[in-house]
């Protein structure tokens, strides 16, 4: 799989303003910003800070109340990991099944499976550390492992933007470092990976470029000026007035 040629400072996708409402309440409160093609960016901030709603805005899945997510991306430039808890693990699909429904940019709708997707899938399941583990049921993994699937997953998607929510929550210590890798390869090669995070060691060490926010945008940056310790206290501050019994979010005009 190769690299992805980039523009320095060239913008993947921007956000302009953007809202996001729940019964017209804010989970995501007018933020704006730029993701650079190439950049490394993990999603940090306080429980119930609107991370993950705004990720979901940016794959499509969910509505936006107010501004706009601009890019020129095809659906099929997007690679996304959801979290573990949206996920069915009881469907009987085998892991070499799992990791071949990456493949369906090529394969098309309908699934024209042909050997050399599978001779990439067996690769995937290698480079996760899962060679051998083709025909064993998703269901019968362990959290790491089905993880790990869904690494393997996303390479065979072999997509620009990676999307990835809270990727390394309730796996252990091992998968994290291996996972962090693939991540690291994947900014190598030159694709945009944003990542939503709740482990700030983890954002500090790994993730260059840090989006901080409240619902509102805190700081988008460098991680060393986006996590300080000045705009970490104004997220903590921010959270504390949260008031799910407040006035909605009206549109601006």
């Amino acid at each position: 799989m190769g690299g992805f040629a980039v523009m320095s400072g060239a913008a993947v996708l921007t956000i302009d303003n953007l809202t996001v409402a729940y019964d017209r309440h804010p989970a995501v409160h007018h933020v704006s910003g730029t993701f650079a093609a190439g950049s490394l960016t993990a999603i940090a901030g306080p429980n119930g800070a609107g991370k993950s709603t705004l990720l979901k805005a940016i794959i499509g899945d969910i509505k936006v109340s107010e501004g706009r997510i601009s890019h020129r991306l095809k659906r099929t430039e997007f690679g996304y990991l959801p979290q573990a808890a949206d996920i069915n693990r009881r469907f009987p699909i085998s892991v070499l099944e799992t990791v071949l429904l990456g493949a369906w940019k090529t394969a098309g709708a309908f699934g024209n499976i042909g050997t050399g997707d599978e001779t990439r899938a067996k690769e995937a399941l290698a480079t996760v550390g899962l060679a051998g583990f083709e025909r064993r049921p998703i269901g019968a993994l362990s959290a790491g492992q089905f993880q790990r699937v869904l690494f393997a997953r996303l390479l065979m998607q072999d997509a620009s933007v990676i999307l990835l929510d809270e990727p390394f929550t309730a796996i252990d210590a091992r998968t994290t470092r291996d996972l962090l890798q693939i991540v690291t390869n994947w900014h190598g090669e030159g694709r945009t990976v944003v990542a939503v995070l709740h482990d700030f060691d983890q954002v500090r060490g790994h993730f260059p470029e840090t989006l901080l926010m409240a619902r509102e945008l805190i700081a988008w940056g460098p991680t060393p000026h986006a996590m300080s310790p000045t705009n970490l206290m104004r997220a903590r501050m921010m959270a504390e007035r949260w008031d799910e019994t407040g006035d909605v979010c009206e549109p601006t005009t």
